[in-house]
């Protein structure tokens, strides 16, 4: 029988190739999004079932879920591919920002995990990959929010193999590097400094930086295969970073210790 696995976060960037690489290799796939309805490509997949799924929304989730098992009768893979980042002082986020910023990238997942499990629990096996971040390793200026948010899903991610093991139910992390995808049009705030003039000449040096052309991996390709080896290598690794910058940089923290790391970092940023 197809394997089935269900993606979130699929209307663009790595959630989109990586629904089309696992439809290639001839999976049923149920690709969550929020407005399935704008979608064209994968609509007209074999075998890809677009279901409308907002992860901060708990009815939607379990509505999605239904759909995606009674078109295939289960749920094999978990991918929890929907992520957002709010970038800026911490000191001038809005509660809504931070809501938003653990609702998406921690909360949501908490919620789609658990909605997912009984299946799981059922067949006691299955395959749960969470999209994390070099950005869950390691710190950027003005990232406090976005990286704490991915060093939390981390830490549930590497907690949960202790009680998820023994039900034969594995656990990955999948940590990107930076990728040239509309992330930053789509799933990005850039909040800044608000109205803190302390922060603002440091917020507009990092922002030089980090929007200088060409900054970041253009081979998306890469993030997707490496969800799928996550998915279907049969081993017990749980982290698989990717990308040159997210190798280089999750050692080098290691290498250098905090303090070195972080002159580093903020030299690279102008700051």
């Amino acid at each position: 029988m197809k394997k089935t696995v269900l993606i979130t976060g699929t209307s663009s960037g790595f959630g989109k190739e990586t629904v089309k690489l696992f439809q290639k290799n001839g999976w049923n796939v149920i690709a969550a999004m929020r407005s399935p309805e704008n979608e064209k490509e994968l609509s007209g997949l074999d075998n890809v079932l677009p279901v409308q799924m907002d992860v901060l929304d708990k009815q939607s989730i379990g509505e999605a879920i239904d759909k995606g098992i009674d078109k295939f009768g289960t749920i094999d893979v978990l991918v929890n591919n929907a992520g957002f980042g709010a970038i800026g002082a911490m000191e001038a986020a809005s509660d809504a920002i931070i809501k938003k910023q653990f609702g998406v990238n921690l909360f949501g997942v908490i919620d789609v995990t658990r909605a997912v499990l009984p299946v799981m629990r059922k067949n006691k096996s299955g395959i749960i990959i969470n999209i994390s971040s070099m950005g869950g390793r390691i710190t950027i200026p003005f990232g406090s929010l976005y990286n704490s948010s991915k060093f939390a899903l981390e830490g549930l991610t590497e907690g949960m193999q202790y009680e998820l093991n023994p039900l034969g139910i594995r656990l990955k992390l999948v940590e990107p590097g930076s990728y040239r995808t509309d992330f930053s049009g789509r799933s990005l705030d850039f909040y800044g400094s608000g109205d803190l003039d302390d922060y603002r000449a440091i917020f507009e040096k990092f922002t030089v930086a980090a929007k200088q052309p060409g900054r970041g991996n253009a081979n998306l390709s890469e993030v997707s295969e490496t969800i799928y080896t996550a998915a279907t290598d049969g081993s017990e690794q749980l982290r698989y970073p990717v990308g040159a910058d997210a190798i280089m940089l999750i050692q080098s923290k290691l290498d250098k210790g905090d303090v070195e790391f972080k002159k580093m970092v903020a030299g690279n940023f102008g700051i």
